[in-house]
């Protein structure tokens, strides 16, 4: 699977740990965001380049980092059909996959250390959507799903954000 990460400013540290890691286990990751933190892009100019490339399908997932993870969150939800979810532990990353499909695991590198972002990157990209859910909760899942889709359809009238 190949993986798209990005940072602004505030995320570099925390990102460069987690991509040095995720390379080191084999993964195939691109850096679409700061390179450099003196020449940093804003979390405003990198999140819309991963969410349309994740709303392309071009990755699968991805991972975004700013000072909170919020501004990226926000920013990649304005594009239809992605998921990015802002989390500060392994067990909400986990589950951003596992109940919300999420394909954008967005962190805040004024909260999460470096060792703590690396098991939460571990963790959403090892789970899987509806992976070891019950019966009737996959069959409620996969409804409600169908329902934000519905959502999305209405509030976005069709057009591509």
């Amino acid at each position: 699977m190949k993986i798209a990460i990005g940072s602004d400013k505030s995320g570099y540290i925390l990102k460069e740990a987690i991509k040095k890691q995720l390379v080191s286990e084999g993964w195939s990751v691109d850096d679409l965001g700061t390179t450099d933190p003196d020449q940093a892009k804003g979390f405003f100019i990198v999140a819309p380049e991963v969410a349309g490339r994740v709303q392309a399908g071009e990755y699968e997932r991805a991972i975004l980092i700013c000072g909170t993870g919020a501004g990226m969150s926000i920013v990649a939800n304005k594009f239809r059909g992605v998921q990015a979810v802002a989390c500060e532990g392994v067990y909400a990353a986990t589950m951003a996959r596992v109940i919300n499909n999420a394909q954008i695991l967005c962190l805040g590198g004024w909260i999460v250390a470096p060792e703590m972002g690396v098991k939460m990157a571990q963790a959403f990209l090892g789970a899987e959507w509806l992976q070891g859910v019950e019966p009737w909760r996959e069959e409620w899942l996969k409804a409600a799903a169908g329902q934000v889709s519905a959502i999305e359809a209405e509030r976005f009238g069709g057009k591509e954000a």
